[in-house]
């Protein structure tokens, strides 16, 4: 891929739009631009990792290796997320892996001191930066507290309501659809359950009504009906 088309794809993006060419320049975005195949590891059970991701294009899956060698999924990074040391701290990502996901993935990595430097100077960046994370720290504080407290179908409910609330249902239509990236495997992992239980409730939750998924979309027909149901459960 040609150089301007590498910073034209960051540019296209919010949290890199108001940067200059010089900038851009010293972040080096061309020679920072990363691309993976489908299986690639990002990194793996990193232990220093000095540096910082952001997702330009595919799905990244984030886990790690439980003592009995199972994979668990932790999330499933989309484009113009961000991922690594995202809050800036070296050595606190052991028994991590960053994976490519589900096809080719486009990305850049910067160093934890290159961005930090950016910061410095870009108070608007270092604004929406802190947004961002902020989003992302309040998803898996979400994910915990219904994995902790809530039995498999009231997880599942709360999984899709907040897939498409981080997917942009403007709160006001009936119904929402999203892109279907997820196998019901990846479902169970990112709610702490089988694959098989979570197939049995989404045929359930298809049957009353709650509930359309197919290879390409997963469809929520009545989101006031499900936000009822994800308040009291």
């Amino acid at each position: 891929m040609p150089d301007d088309e590498k910073l034209l794809l960051l540019r296209n993006y919010d949290l890199w739009c108001n940067l200059n060419d010089q900038e851009y320049q010293d972040l080096d975005v061309v020679h920072h631009f990363i691309e993976a195949k489908k299986g690639d590891y990002i990194y793996f059970d990193s232990h220093h990792l000095n540096k910082l991701y952001f997702l330009k294009g595919g799905y990244i899956k984030i886990g790690y290796i439980d003592d009995e060698g199972n994979e668990i999924i932790k999330e499933i990074i989309k484009k113009g997320e961000i991922f690594g040391q995202f809050s800036l701290e070296k050595n606190n990502l052991n028994g991590e892996f960053a994976k490519a996901y589900k096809g080719n993935v486009s990305l850049c990595a910067f160093s934890i001191e290159d961005f930090e430097s950016l910061l410095k100077k870009k108070p608007e960046l270092a604004i929406k930066y802190s947004k961002q994370v902020g989003e992302k720290l309040r998803r898996a504080e979400f994910r915990l507290l219904h994995m902790l407290n809530k039995d498999v179908r009231s997880r599942l409910l709360a999984f899709f309501y907040n897939l498409v609330i981080m997917e942009g249902y403007d709160g006001v239509s009936v119904s929402h659809s999203v892109e279907n990236f997820l196998t019901h495997d990846d479902i169970a992992k990112l709610i702490g359950s089988a694959r098989q239980t979570v197939t049995t409730i989404i045929n359930q939750l298809d049957d009353d009504g709650l509930l359309k998924i197919t290879r390409k979309k997963i469809t929520i027909p009545d989101l006031k009906k499900l936000q009822k149901l994800v308040m009291v459960t």
